[in-house]
């Protein structure tokens, strides 16, 4: 828990837990739906595709963190909004008369993972900071999710990376050539850095092979 003298954001009241990174909120201009800023919680699954390893325990970490009901400072970094018009924010709690930064605390239980998603990196060092004691304290999705395809790739302490491109900070993938794809590579999910020489974010959403 991290004590902070003024958190500059808008107050409101949580509604609804949607799932371990996303929550609807009551503000004074209405219900919005929030996506926490700077961390990537396991997919609910979609199309017939089942639940991603810790959905369920990640959405419940969120909703212990913060029921409905709960009073929250909607802290804004750059971005207003995501390209699906939620409201990008990182959200803090008042506990115990100090303040906790709730999208760090997940990263810290192992409910989530950290992602930069350039321009809103206003606490990314911390976030990666939390990630690393959550890998090396096996804590969350980092003990239950073993399985490569399950679990996020591991993200290491800042060095340099010889034969390592730097688009892709997660992972060591060698420049081109050869020219890899994602049916080359066994992680999914991953950061994905300009220029991405291998084509690998093909959405620009700053993630790579999302799916498959």
């Amino acid at each position: 828990m991290t004590a902070t003298p003024a958190i500059t954001g808008e107050t409101a009241q949580v509604v609804t837990v949607i799932d371990g990174d996303t929550l609807t909120v009551r503000t004074a201009s209405g219900e919005a739906v929030v996506r926490l800023i700077g961390i990537d919680a396991p997919e609910r699954g979609t199309a017939g595709q089942s639940a991603e390893c810790y959905f369920e325990e990640a959405t419940a970490t969120l909703r212990l963190l913060t029921p409905p009901g709960t009073i929250v400072i909607l802290e804004r970094d750059v971005s207003e909004t995501d390209r699906y018009g939620r409201l990008l924010r990182y959200v803090w709690i008042e506990q115990g008369g100090r303040w906790l930064l709730v999208n760090e605390e997940l990263v810290r239980r192992g409910a989530a993972v950290a992602r930069r998603y350039p321009p809103d990196v206003r606490y990314a060092d911390r976030l990666e900071a939390a990630q690393r004691q959550a890998q090396r304290e096996r804590r969350g999705l980092w003990d239950a999710c073993t399985a490569p395809s399950q679990s996020p790739a591991p993200l290491p302490a800042p060095s340099p990376r010889s034969g390592c491109d730097p688009s892709y900070p997660d992972l060591c993938l060698p420049p081109p050539p050869p020219d890899l794809d994602c049916r080359d590579i066994p992680q999914r999910r991953f950061r994905v850095l300009p220029p991405d020489p291998h084509r690998l974010d093909a959405d620009g959403d700053g993630i790579g092979c999302e799916s498959g």
